[in-house]
C-alpha cells in the first residue's frame, strides 16, 4: 500500500532554516521514496513500511544532530499524488 506524508518541522531555535534544511537534504537521501518540498511542507510518498521506517530513522536521527524540534504531519494511507 502507497503511503502519502506531509511533514513540517519547527525547530526550538531562533535560526530555523538551517535544521529543516538539513532535514530535507537527509531525507532526500533516501532510496525508494519520492520526496516534494514546498514552501511551508515537504511530501513524502512511497510504500507504507518503507515510509515509516525512514520517519522513524529521520526522527531519531534530527533529534540526535539537529536538536529538538515539533514536527507535524498528515497521513494519507492508499494515496500517491500524481
Amino acid at each position: 500500500m502507497m503511503l502519502t506524508v506531509e511533514i513540517s518541522m519547527y525547530p526550538f531555535q531562533q535560526d530555523y532554516a538551517p535544521p529543516i534544511l538539513a532535514f530535507i537534504k537527509q531525507l532526500n537521501t533516501q532510496a525508494g521514496l519520492r520526496v516534494q518540498t514546498t514552501a511551508t511542507a515537504t511530501l513524502i510518498v512511497g510504500e507504507y513500511g518503507l515510509v515509516m521506517r525512514v520517519l522513524t530513522e529521520m526522527l531519531k536521527w534530527s533529534h540526535e544532530t539537529l536538536g529538538k524540534a515539533v514536527f507535524v504531519t498528515k497521513l494519507i494511507p492508499g494515496y500517491a499524488p500524481e
